[in-house]
C-alpha cells in the first residue's frame, strides 16, 4: 500500500495537475477559482472552489435552495461534477456537508466518497481522483494534554493534586486538554488556575510524552506535555468537582513518594536536578517565529541558544 503523503508531498502531487481553461469558471471575491456548470436536467448545480493545492472544495452550505434539494438530484449533480473534475485532471474533491443536510452523505458514499473528519456542525468527505490509492493527508491524529508543574523556588514547594473519581488517587500535576488555537503554555496556566485557583506564568517546557491507541483519546494517539510554571499566588482554592486534594508539597518529598504517577515522579526528579544544577540544564524555552504562510506565526521550543549564535556575530 502506498504511504500517505505529508502536506509537502501532497502539495507536490497537486502541483503536477493542470489548470482549467479560461471558460471553466470565474474568480470569486476570495480569489478562489469557482466552477459554474450547466448541470443535467433534474440535477443540482454544484459549485466547487479550486483550493491552493489544486483540489476541489464543495461547500453545500453555500448552495441555494438546499432544503428543497432531494438526494437523487444531488447524486446526479455530484456524479456529473466529478466526471468533469476528473476530465480536468483534478486530483481530489473535498465535500463539506452541514449536519442538517446529512441525507446527502449516503448518495456521496455511493459515488466513492469517504469520511475524512467531522466537526460539531458538519462533516467532510473526500474522493481521490488521482491514480492508485488515496494519498490525501489524514486528519488530526493526536489529542494534546498539558500539565503545569508550578514550582516555588523560594520554598522549594511544588503544586500537586489528586483527581476525584479515580480508582487510584495518586499525586500529579494539574492539567487538561489544550483548546483549539491555544498555545501550550497558555493551556498550562489556564488549567492550573481552573483546578487549583493558583495564578502562574509559563517558564519552560519540561517533557513530552507520546502514547498511541490511548483509550482516553478515543483510541487515537495522545501527546502529554508538562510545563514549568512560576507561581504568582499561593492560596489554594481547588475545584471540588475535579480534585480530591490539592497542596504545596516539598519537591524532594514528591520525588521520593510512592503514591505518584510514573511521569510525575520523573519530572519531579528533573525539576530537582534543575533546581540544584540550574534550570538551563532542563528547560526548553520558547521563541515565536514567522511562518511560511503570510501573517501566521508559530512557537518553537528548544534549548536556549547563545545570543552570538542567534545573530551569527563573532562566529567563525
Amino acid at each position: 500500500m502506498r504511504p500517505l503523503l505529508s502536506w509537502a508531498g501532497w502539495r507536490a502531487v497537486l502541483a503536477r495537475t493542470h489548470s482549467p481553461g479560461p471558460s471553466a469558471g470565474y474568480r470569486g471575491a476570495s480569489g478562489a477559482q469557482r466552477y459554474v456548470r450547466n448541470p443535467p436536467v433534474g440535477t443540482c448545480d454544484l459549485q466547487g472552489e479550486l483550493d491552493r493545492f489544486g483540489g476541489i472544495s464543495v461547500r453545500l452550505a453555500r448552495l441555494d435552495a438546499l432544503d428543497r434539494l432531494d438526494a437523487a438530484a444531488f447524486q446526479k449533480g455530484l456524479q456529473a461534477a466529478v466526471q468533469q473534475w476528473r476530465s480536468e485532471g483534478r486530483t481530489a474533491v473535498w465535500l463539506h456537508i452541514p449536519i442538517l443536510q446529512s441525507r446527502f452523505i449516503a448518495p456521496a458514499a455511493s459515488l466513492g466518497f469517504c469520511f475524512h473528519h467531522a466537526e460539531s456542525d458538519s462533516s467532510t468527505l473526500t474522493l481521490w481522483l488521482g491514480e492508485g490509492p488515496s494519498r490525501l493527508p489524514g486528519y488530526a491524529s493526536h489529542q494534546v494534554g498539558v500539565a503545569g508543574a508550578v514550582f516555588d523556588e523560594s520554598t522549594r514547594k511544588i503544586l500537586v493534586v489528586q483527581d476525584r473519581n479515580k480508582l487510584k488517587n495518586m499525586w500529579k500535576f494539574p492539567g487538561g486538554l489544550s483548546e483549539p488555537g491555544e498555545d501550550i503554555g497558555d493551556t498550562a496556566v489556564r488549567e492550573v488556575f481552573e483546578e487549583t485557583g493558583i495564578k502562574s506564568e509559563f517558564r519552560s517546557l519540561l517533557s513530552i510524552r507520546q502514547q498511541h491507541t490511548n483509550p482516553g483519546a478515543f483510541g487515537k494517539s495522545d501527546m502529554y506535555i508538562i510545563c514549568r510554571l512560576k507561581p504568582y499566588s499561593f492560596t489554594i482554592n481547588f475545584c471540588q468537582h475535579e480534585c480530591l486534594r490539592c497542596e504545596w508539597m516539598d519537591l524532594n518529598d514528591l520525588a521520593k513518594t510512592e503514591n505518584i504517577t510514573p511521569i510525575t515522579s520523573r519530572v519531579a526528579r528533573l525539576l530537582l536536578y534543575g533546581y540544584r544544577e540550574g534550570f538551563d540544564k532542563i528547560d526548553l524555552t520558547v521563541e515565536e517565529l514567522p511562518a511560511v504562510h503570510t501573517g501566521l506565526f508559530y512557537k518553537l521550543y528548544h534549548k536556549e541558544l547563545p545570543d552570538n549564535y542567534k545573530t551569527m556575530k563573532g562566529i567563525d
